[in-house]
């Protein structure tokens, strides 16, 4: 019995030990060898070295061999980029197979099928380049790319396939064959819950454009995403100049059509209520500033729409009145409260504390060749000033107005001290010098050749050099100049002129002119707008090749005249651009003096005036006058070529010296001492013609007369200064040839014996 229960005993223990046996591991130092990485196998590489592939797989011989490791070391491997299969498995007791398929390495990349846009655009935009290791990844991306820069370009149709050509040495060519398709033009835009503006008056404020015949020179048309939310902004902006404080965006949806040929774009909008501007305040927190000098500053009056623009307008015209109060660095700030049971817009303009400011330094940054003191003398401020900002904005207009940069920026940042400002003045030079050929017609002069050699800032010292000639059909000019801005370092321009011209008058007079001569000029400012121009002129004139049947009045004025004078313009100009004027006001006064010596002796004067208004966005109008008298003294009579044409350009409607005395014998006009003329025109954008062209419309009244002459004995002479007039209209193109203008005028009211002219052309270039 005892010996069964011992047994029974052992029995149990020994079934117990084994079971812990075979459900505990054994350590680490215990295992076989055969779950010990041995050594590792790389198979199938070509260019890439076995031991790169080691390096990737991060396990080495030695290691614990798991699937853990091995599914690491496979994730790794395909991370490289280099392969296009991969397989890691145990080929035997510890050994490691690793087979790779290398990618191949990209030979060369071609597109195909693509005009619109060059190869290189392409090129430039994709991942994949010549000698870089291919992956379908890669390729998939790039060909996503094209779509997307065909779409920004309005080809929504375009297809792209990529093509792979195998080559040796597991190299491939890669082409990606394209279908550009045909634009993706907008076919309408839409709008949803407006209810005060119409769909028409909307399109008009958003930048894209429904598809029309005359816009095939923009891009306005092609749908593109980004202008879609810029146009959401614009028409934001458009309901908040209108009153319109609560107006949102509800949604946008651009529809692209079946064939992908057109989309349908609509805005969803939700207009609000319109407000109306209620109090208006300044809650100024510099100590004793007097908030009131502030309100001239204010452009909006309460009880007016609400103008979310003009609002901003004020802020700004406000920081710039501050400015000149010396508080360079104030931040004005307004506060806008919506009241909606009144519907009014009350605003506040806080501005926040600052103290007055001087400047501390001036730098110039960027100018390699132009002199620091070119710069520097348009400045009206110096070191020790106190910082005035209308002063420090006329300056900046000055320094980009020399035309020696292509960009100009005045910084103001803060001093060593809280009342100090250091000016940083950051320009970019550009060439100064031309040479520049031309070539043009006109009705005045025909078909002409221009040749300029022009040196804008010579030696860096900002003065100006010319030589200039013009041949034409009827004028040919030489002329040499040199101008020095800034005589011994005064705001006084001091220059010097030669010349040589002749016109040809056959048609006109039936005489021929040569003009040699020469003079110098000097020329200061009296004011801001305001400038004089003293000028003295030695010049032969030779009236020659006389008709034998021309007017008595010009053969017997035949031979040279030498004149000697001296003159002076005083002119006022407060245009906003000198090319291309949209506001502002010029204005001169010319006269002049014959008599210093040579055989002339006269005295002459002409004023006039040309206003600008801005009528309607990209409508301006223009008021032009102009009047002028020649009187003798000394007993001496004016000549011809010291008289007063009018007509061409200068009386549209009319032919060249088409209008005042004339020798009804020989059909020769004579010139006048009186003359007075006027233009009112109205310049205008063309319908349906984009603005990018630089295209306008003109529509226009010319009026004038020329008269007031000795009478000749024996000549049968006309004299009427009887007023004439020709409307018209006209078209001009800011050409990349140069400017390019056909005006077409009728004359309403005229004499019998004056010549007109329906059509006038002037066209230039410069290449």
């Amino acid at each position: 019995m005892i010996l069964k229960k011992l047994a029974l005993l052992l029995f149990v223990f020994l079934v117990c030990f084994g079971f812990e046996q075979t459900t505990n591991p054994r350590p680490a130092s215990a295992q076989s060898k055969d779950e010990i990485i041995q050594s590792i196998k790389v198979e199938g590489t070509q260019r890439i070295e076995n031991e790169t592939v080691l390096n990737y797989i991060n396990i080495k011989q030695g290691d614990i061999l798991s699937e853990d490791n091995l599914d690491r070391a496979l994730k790794s491997l395909f991370g490289t980029g280099l392969f296009a299969d991969i397989s890691i498995q145990r080929a035997s007791k510890g050994v490691v197979l690793v087979n790779v398929t290398e990618n191949p390495i990209v030979n060369q990349i071609a597109f195909e099928g693509n005009d619109k846009i060059k190869d290189n655009e392409l090129l430039a935009e994709i991942q994949l380049r010549s000698r870089q290791v291919f992956t379908e990844t890669k390729a998939r991306n790039d060909v996503t790319r094209l779509f997307q820069i065909y779409r920004r370009n309005g080809r929504f149709a375009a297809t792209i396939e990529p093509k792979i050509i195998k080559l040796d040495q597991n190299r491939v060519d890669l082409v990606f064959e394209i279908n550009e398709g045909p634009l993706t033009k907008i076919q309408s835009i839409r709008f949803v819950g407006n209810r005060v503006f119409s769909d028409s008056d909307l399109r008009g404020e958003v930048s894209s454009r429904e598809s029309a015949w005359f816009r095939f020179l923009s891009e306005s048309d092609r749908f593109d995403p980004d202008r879609l939310e810029f146009d959401k902004e614009l028409l934001r902006r458009f309901y908040l100049r209108e009153g319109y404080a609560d107006f949102r965006v509800v949604s946008s949806s651009a529809e692209l059509s079946k064939d992908k040929q057109h989309f349908f774009l609509t805005l969803t909008v939700d207009e609000g209520e319109r407000y109306k501007v209620g109090s208006i305040k300044i809650d100024s927190r510099i100590k004793d500033f007097d908030s009131d000098l502030l309100k001239p500053a204010i452009t909006f009056e309460s009880g007016e729409w609400y103008n979310a623009e003009e609002i901003a307008l004020s802020s700004d015209s406000v920081t710039e009145l501050l400015g000149d109060y010396q508080y360079a660095f104030v931040r004005v700030t307004p506060r806008i409260q919506k009241k909606s049971e009144g519907k009014i817009v009350d605003t506040t303009f806080v501005v926040n504390e600052s103290p007055r400011v001087f400047v501390e330094r001036i730098n110039i940054n960027g100018n390699v060749r132009t002199q620091d003191r070119v710069v520097r003398r348009e400045i009206e401020l110096v070191e020790g000033d106190p910082f005035i900002r209308s002063k420090v904005k006329r300056a900046e207009q000055a320094v980009r107005d020399l035309g020696y940069f292509e960009n100009v920026e005045f910084e103001p940042r803060p001093g060593s001290a809280p009342d100090q400002s250091v000016l940083d003045v950051n320009v970019t030079e550009k060439s100064t010098g031309e040479i520049a050929l031309g070539g043009g017609f006109s009705t005045a002069d025909g078909p002409l050749l221009d040749l300029r050699l022009r040196e804008r800032n010579f030696l860096g010292k900002g003065q100006r050099v010319l030589f200039a000639s013009t041949l034409a059909g009827e004028r040919s000019e030489f002329n040499i100049s040199f101008t020095e801005p800034y005589f011994y370092g005064r705001d006084l321009a001091a220059g010097v002129d030669l010349f040589h011209i002749t016109r040809d008058f056959q048609d006109e007079s039936s005489f021929d002119q040569r003009r040699t001569g020469g003079g110098f000029r000097f020329g200061y400012p009296l004011a801001p707008d305001w400038r004089q121009t003293l000028r003295y002129r030695l010049e032969n004139n030779d009236i020659s090749d006389v008709s034998d049947d021309a007017s008595i009045f010009i053969r017997d004025q035949e031979g040279d005249r030498l004149t000697s004078a001296i003159s002076q313009r005083l002119q006022y100009t407060s245009l906003d651009s000198i090319r291309f004027p949209t506001d502002g006001t010029r204005a001169w006064l010319d006269t002049e003096v014959a008599g210093l010596g040579g055989d002339a002796k006269y005295v002459s004067a002409r004023t006039g005036l040309s206003h600008f208004i801005p009528v309607y966005d990209g409508w301006v109008f223009n008021a032009f006058g102009e009047i002028g008298a020649i009187e003798p003294f000394g007993g001496q009579d004016i000549q011809i070529n010291e008289r007063f044409f009018l007509g061409g350009n200068s009386l549209r409607g009319f032919r060249q010296a088409g209008v005042g005395p004339r020798d009804t014998d020989t059909d020769d006009a004579l010139g006048g001492r009186r003359f007075y003329r006027t233009t009112l025109e109205l310049s205008y954008p063309i319908a349906f013609v984009p603005e990018e062209l630089g295209i306008k419309g003109h529509a226009f009244t010319d009026a004038g007369s020329l008269f007031d002459i000795e009478d000749e004995s024996g000549s049968n002479i006309v004299d009427e200064s009887s007023v004439r007039v020709a409307v018209g209209m006209g078209v001009s193109w800011d050409s990349p040839f140069g400017p390019v203008r056909l005006d077409f005028a009728v004359p309403v009211q005229d004499e019998d014996f004056d010549e007109t002219e329906v059509i006038q052309i002037n066209f230039g270039t410069r290449l």
